[in-house]
């Protein structure tokens, strides 16, 4: 396959902080942010003939992994940002992805990376690439938004449990709850009090089972110096973890 160019490689999606993206202080919630991204990861991947249409005639499909993302300053309610997004490696199993967020002055004001599975129809097991699809993926190594991979949470040791029974706008077109909701789940978990005064520097999940209709999810979550907290989302009917999150706080500024 001859090499596309850099700027083929790298997509740019612009967006708007809309009053459905923002919290009560209208700050854009962290889960759209999440959404902005996502959003941003199909244009590029569709754009470059891999997306979800083009993998579904592999008998594949795209699962979020990973995700990592510090963010230095909260968007709000008017404002314009772009995503701007590339492939950029592969680890294993794992297909890597970043990300630059920029609000409209051009100014950073978040950075990610994330990782995703090419998950097989019949077999609900993850399979490289082949061909064309695999060679886009190591093109733009060494070009990173952060110096390191989408973090592996562990396991929180105790904690507070919440108790979470997903309705039906949790679920999505692939009938289990969207990669979104385990964030609102997440930030759910506080106060309003706390909300007013923090805000997200560090947002981390690990996607790793699904939750379909009629299942429960336990949240613990786990706290640490310096506002750290760490969770993990129990699937009661399959007793195992459906995903884990890590959520570093900052004080919120007007």
């Amino acid at each position: 396959m001859e090499k596309l160019a850099r700027e083929d490689l790298i997509l740019t999606a612009p967006f708007s902080v809309t009053s459905a993206d923002t919290d009560m202080y209208t700050r854009l919630r962290p889960g759209a942010l999440v959404n902005f991204l996502i959003q941003a990861s199909i244009q590029s991947a569709d754009s470059l003939g891999y997306g979800f249409k083009g993998l579904s005639k592999h008998q594949l499909f795209w699962v979020l992994s990973r995700l990592t993302v510090e963010v230095y300053r909260p968007l709000r309610w008017y404002e314009s940002l772009s995503v701007e997004t590339w492939a950029k490696d592969v680890e294993k199993l794992i297909y890597l992805r970043d990300y630059i967020v920029r609000d409209g002055q051009n100014e950073v004001v978040a950075r990610g990376t994330s990782g995703w599975l090419a998950i097989d129809y019949a077999t609900k097991r993850p399979k490289r690439l082949e061909g064309s699809a695999s060679e886009i993926f190591e093109q733009l190594k060494g070009r990173n938004s952060l110096e390191y991979s989408p973090e592996k949470i562990c396991h929180p040791q105790n904690g507070v449990v919440h108790d979470i029974h997903p309705s039906y706008f949790d679920f999505d077109l692939n009938k289990h709850v969207t990669s979104t909701r385990y964030v609102d789940w997440m930030m759910d978990t506080f106060s309003f009090e706390f909300h007013q005064d923090h805000y997200p520097r560090l947002l981390s999940v690990n996607y790793m089972r699904e939750v379909r209709p009629g299942e429960g999810i336990r949240l613990t979550r786990s706290e640490g110096p310096d506002n750290h907290y760490i969770f993990e989302g129990l699937n009661v009917a399959a007793d195992k973890p459906s995903f884990r999150g890590r959520i570093d706080f900052g004080a919120a500024r007007e």
